[in-house]
């Protein structure tokens, strides 16, 4: 790998340098995340971005047939790219109070870490290029993604990944949390949901026999019973159970949400096979309609601790002081590993009470990891990634 020494004087002072842009960083940060944009629907968020890619100057920027938004920094000699992703979906519906409270140290809002901050980089990213008079060898593509989220499975990464004309070498996801995260494999995952339904037919003179909720809970201790191993390491998470509508009333429907993670996709699959015979077994038994519904997947994968662009990630980290949170992805890096593109999943600062409404993340470590962010960017320009 290329000597860093000439990289690290270009990084002293980077952090205390991007604080003059802070007015421009959290104006598009609130902006953005006063927009709605649950999955399948980011349309008006995407158009924001469209609009602060042009008054940047980026004259190639566009949104395409999937409906992700594209913006292109060209390069001086274009022979190469390297995309810079955010996803542009949150898991907050358009009835969601979008208003982000603005203090002196932090920002509270629905969806501000995840991943309003991450779009406000990229958005504020070509601005801040521009002013510090930054330019780079190869084209900077920039990606704000749609449809990433749940049942959304990554849809719009990888159509703009099949699709688009450039000449991808390496990517950067970003994410609005946690600053050190670096992330540079995908474990196996396989995510659904399992609905129980008390069928029309049901006999409702018979007292408390029935209930969505108890058939689901059936389900829920045989997927208890399942032995997982501990290497490679696995786990299945169940995140979420709807079902019923009042204390007196017998529950006609329930739904569980859950996920399958492992290192291994032999084992992810077993799982899911597993689960599918449960689902058969307790609907044959109560006679309740039991189904299925497996709607996104992931495959194990990635570049080795050891790769040159985690390498880099590490010595920009260590420059600036930031210890690195080393954790496997199933986000949009998993699309960019099913492409063989080296990839790295980046966090931009401190946040907590992620995935609720009053969601928060810390202003001050903003800067550090723009900074970051922009130190991998010009390690991957300027060679010392190869």
């Amino acid at each position: 790998m290329k000597d860093f020494t000439e990289l690290k004087k270009q990084l002293s002072g980077l952090e205390d340098k991007l604080k003059k842009y802070r007015e421009v960083l959290l104006a598009n940060l609130v902006m953005i995340g006063e927009i709605p944009a649950p999955t399948g629907h980011e349309e008006k968020r995407i158009q924001f971005i469209l609009n602060r890619f042009d008054e940047a100057g980026l004259t190639d920027s566009s949104i395409d047939d999937a409906g992700n938004g594209v913006g292109v920094l060209s390069g001086k000699e274009s022979e190469n790219a390297l995309l810079i992703n955010a996803h542009a979906d949150t898991i907050f519906d358009t009835k969601t109070d979008h208003t982000m409270q603005v203090a002196s140290k932090e920002i509270m809002g629905p969806g501000v870490a995840d991943n309003a901050l991450g779009l406000a980089a990229l958005v504020t990213l070509p601005y801040i290029l521009e002013d510090l008079k930054i330019e780079l060898k190869n084209d900077l593509v920039l990606l704000a993604g749609v449809k990433s989220l749940g049942r959304g499975n990554l849809e719009g990464i990888r159509f703009f990944l099949e699709n688009n004309k450039f000449d991808i070498k390496n990517a950067i996801c970003v994410e609005g949390i946690q600053l050190g995260r670096l992330s540079y494999s995908s474990i196996g995952m396989l995510r659904g949901e399992i609905t129980c339904r008390v069928p029309e037919t049901y006999d409702w003179s018979r007292f408390g026999d029935a209930s969505a909720i108890l058939t689901l809970n059936e389900v829920i201790n045989k997927i208890n019973d399942i032995r997982l191993p501990k290497r490679p390491r696995t786990s299945i998470v169940m995140g979420s159970i709807i079902g019923g509508s009042s204390f007196n009333t017998i529950a006609r429907d329930a739904t569980l949400g859950f996920e399958v993670r492992s290192e291994s996709q032999e084992v992810v699959e077993k799982a899911g096979e597993t689960i599918s015979d449960i689902v058969l077994e307790v609907s044959s038994k109560t006679g309740d309609q039991v189904e299925l519904d497996i709607f996104a997947k992931r495959t194990p994968g990635g570049i080795p601790y050891s790769h040159t662009l985690t390498k880099c990630a590490r010595s920009v980290m260590e420059t600036l002081d930031i210890e690195p949170r080393l954790a496997p992805s199933i986000s949009e890096l998993s699309a960019l590993i099913d492409h063989e593109i080296p990839a790295l999943t980046l966090g931009i600062t401190v946040g907590e009470q992620t995935f609720k409404s009053n969601e928060t993340i810390q202003l001050e470590p903003i800067y550090k990891g723009m900074a970051q962010l922009i130190g991998t960017i010009l390690a991957v320009d300027g060679g010392y990634c190869e």
